[in-house]
């Protein structure tokens, strides 16, 4: 039987950018050591406190369907967070609760764009957003952000390609560069998107991981909370990868249109997820510190190595539990160097290439591992740069 196009194509190229994370996994499966720095999975599990609270709800019998737009409780928590840290009057309305992050870039775009609307992302971009795109029926587009400009997107990039099209997407704290947005690059993007009439699709799952700089949030700027659709997570504020709970924050009746497609797709998170969810959402800002703190304490570790290093560059580690590092010394490309890192010392990064032609020559690397372990993993990988240069 045939597929249908929009599965058989979603890919594009036919290439998902997993290759090098794929093989790796590959070889540890046949008893090799390999040192992971490639996915953003924290290297502590979830809370005591949170898996407590979670069994206690699933045996206090909150098993059962759950209401599909999120419990009132955890949307009402969602919409206080969001009004104290954007000053945005948000009130559960604006919350609609869905199974991890993915689920609401999907939602969002679903309902933002139409079959065969031109729909815009920046390059770098996280390996899944073209797909989620053609998922829905749309033409995926990038803009190339530009590494002399630290990977901050220009407005009039993105002006020169805006005509036509129904919604961008952005993402800050940046997943894969550690980029961090800053007032004017996004005052920018902000005027480019009343100018279009563009939907502004911000992916906002890394907001408590700031290194430097501040995170703001897009809807929060001058007539931008009408056409901005905010994606959140707990994945990475509350190390609750695994629980897949986020949610999607925009207008009243955008949200009511997405508690129609939840209803007919999704149908919700489970209740003793949600629980745990507004559980660790209610235990405040110093908790996620806490969370971030290892990322925050490795990205100084890193940039003390990096400081002196001349086959080995750093793109300004802002925020997120990234390094995006750049290798064009080398001669090689992103890819090519993920390889033979890989093969040479059994260290698994993830290729620039992986997440775009911008950051070409370019490798990610999670901070997701012990200190020590960290340190002398990146401490190897300059080494081996050092070995690439005639």
């Amino acid at each position: 039987m045939k597929l249908s196009q929009r599965i058989s194509g979603l890919l594009g190229d036919g290439s998902d950018g997993w290759e090098v994370f794929l093989k790796a996994r590959e070889m540890i499966k046949d008893g090799i050591d390999v040192v992971e720095l490639t996915i953003g999975e924290h290297d502590i599990r979830t809370a005591t406190p949170i898996l407590q609270d979670m069994h206690k709800a699933a045996m206090g019998g909150h098993t059962g369907y759950a209401a599909v737009p999120g419990t009132d409780a955890l949307r009402q928590t969602v919409a206080k967070r969001v009004q104290e840290r954007t000053g945005v009057p948000t009130g559960p309305e604006n919350v609609l609760i869905t199974p991890g992050g993915q689920a609401a870039l999907f939602a969002a775009h679903m309902v933002a764009c139409d079959a065969g609307d031109t729909a815009l992302y920046l390059d770098p971009f996280y390996a899944t957003y073209p797909g989620t795109l053609r998922g829905v029926g749309a033409i995926p587009k990038a803009i190339q952000t530009r590494v002399e400009d630290a990977f901050q997107p220009r407005a009039g990039d993105i002006d020169a390609c805006a005509a036509g099209a129904k919604s961008l997407q952005i993402n800050t704290p940046n997943n894969p560069t550690g980029t961090v947005y800053s007032r004017e690059t996004l005052e920018g993007i902000a005027d480019v998107c009343k100018a279009h009439d563009l939907w502004l699709i911000s992916d906002e799952v890394y907001d408590t991981q700031v290194w430097d700089g501040e995170h703001i949030s897009p809807r929060a700027l001058p007539n931008m909370a009408q056409r901005t659709l905010v994606v959140g997570s707990m994945s990475k504020s509350h190390a609750m990868t695994g629980s897949r709970c986020g949610w999607v924050v925009g207008p009243a009746e955008v949200i009511k249109s997405l508690i129609n497609l939840a209803t007919h797709t999704t149908y919700g998170v489970a209740g003793f997820i949600q629980d745990a969810s507004d559980f660790a959402l209610n235990q405040g800002p110093a908790f996620e510190e806490d969370i971030a703190a290892p990322f925050r304490r490795r990205r100084a570790l890193g940039q003390k190595i990096l400081e002196h290093q001349s086959s080995v560059g750093l793109i300004p580690a802002q925020g997120a539990m990234y390094m995006m590092l750049d290798i064009r010394a080398t001669g090689m490309s992103g890819e090519a160097f993920a390889y033979a890192l890989l093969e040479a010392h059994h260290i698994a990064v993830m290729p620039g290439e992986s997440f775009g032609a911008a950051a070409a020559g370019h490798i990610r690397v999670a901070m997701t591992i012990e200190d020590g372990a960290f340190v002398q993993a990146l401490e190897t990988l300059c080494e081996f740069a050092d070995t690439l240069i005639v």
